[in-house]
């Protein structure tokens, strides 16, 4: 939080040189020199306005002493008899120096990449309602059964075995998840309560507007969202990389042959200009490369599209 001095040169009388107090700070420094309290020191009534300056120094040199002493000298200013005209000093000297906040900066929007991992934890199943995933689970598993199904039999989706065990380590990343979560909410919680405990017991003392008090809990959120964001993104590294072991990797690719792809190159290159294999070629391509109908369709569907893109980027090369 800013540390405003509200007694440094800079609010002194610039014509003089000295300090121009309101007439109850001068009350309060008079009334502080007759007072007993061993806390605050005894200045000369013929002394200057600086003498008096150096009074409101020891008030705020507290933050500097010990533990005892400054309870000490707290404990005698809260009980001093002019302590509401230091307060209303203060009041004044912060409204007409504009420390008031009055352009309070507008509330920031989430943050994008926040938002953008919290969509992803729901979608895999480790956030979100009732901190399950495990519809999400069984419905990717039960696709990848019905595909197991349907697959040729040079492919392979896993075992129920390999299933399950998806589910068991997805459980322990969103256990895991969910408990660094929660001891990150009351780790910020609890330093959030230190701090406003520290202002509402300086703010019987100098004037904190509730907009201050706001501003800094907004601060002290922002700077604990990167410990937020943090543990976000690894727990998506840990789900992707979880994914690509169990789920993507279930179904073995099985390269063709090379006879296989020579044939279907050959095909390919040789019908540019319409390569779109009627279902008579298909059925004769598939005999020769000893593979079923689907596979020579999701070939040439693959080699169309690869294709393209190698043609559409040499003609940005060649514009360059």
């Amino acid at each position: 939080m800013e540390n405003h001095n509200y007694f440094s040169p800079s609010y002194s009388d610039a014509s003089s040189g000295q300090y121009a107090l309101p007439s109850n700070a001068a009350m309060f420094v008079a009334s502080s020199t007759s007072s007993s309290s061993p806390s605050l020191s005894r200045p000369d009534y013929a002394k200057t306005p600086m003498d008096y300056a150096n009074v409101l120094q020891q008030i705020m040199n507290i933050s500097t002493q010990s533990l005892d002493e400054a309870q000490s000298r707290k404990q005698a200013l809260n009980s001093h008899s002019m302590k509401p005209a230091l307060y209303q000093v203060l009041m004044e000297i912060k409204d007409r120096t504009a420390l008031a906040l009055r352009n309070t900066q507008e509330e920031e929007p989430p943050d994008p990449q926040i938002v953008r991992l919290d969509n992803m934890l729901i979608a895999e199943g480790v956030a979100g309602p009732e901190k399950a995933g495990s519809a999400a689970a069984n419905a990717m598993v039960a696709a990848g059964v019905s595909a197991s199904s349907r697959a040729s039999p040079g492919s392979d989706f896993g075992s129920p075995i390999e299933h399950s065990e998806y589910r068991n380590k997805l459980a322990q990343i969103r256990q895991i998840y969910q408990t660094e979560l929660e001891k990150y909410e009351q780790a910020c919680s609890e330093f959030t309560n230190h701090v406003l405990n520290l202002l509402n017991e300086q703010g019987r003392t100098r004037p904190i507007s509730p907009k201050e008090i706001e501003r800094m809990v907004n601060i002290i959120h922002k700077k604990f969202s990167s410990i937020q964001m943090q543990l976000k993104q690894s727990t998506c590294e840990a789900v992707m990389i979880l994914r690509s072991r169990f789920l993507d990797a279930r179904r073995k690719r099985r390269n063709f042959s090379k006879t296989a792809t020579e044939v279907l190159n050959e095909y390919f290159y040789s019908h540019l200009s319409n390569p779109y294999p009627s279902e008579e070629a298909k059925e004769e391509l598939a005999r020769k490369c000893g593979i079923t109908v689907s596979q020579i369709s999701n070939w040439f569907g693959n080699k169309r599209i690869r294709y393209k893109k190698n043609i559409g980027k040499a003609q940005e090369e060649a514009n360059m």
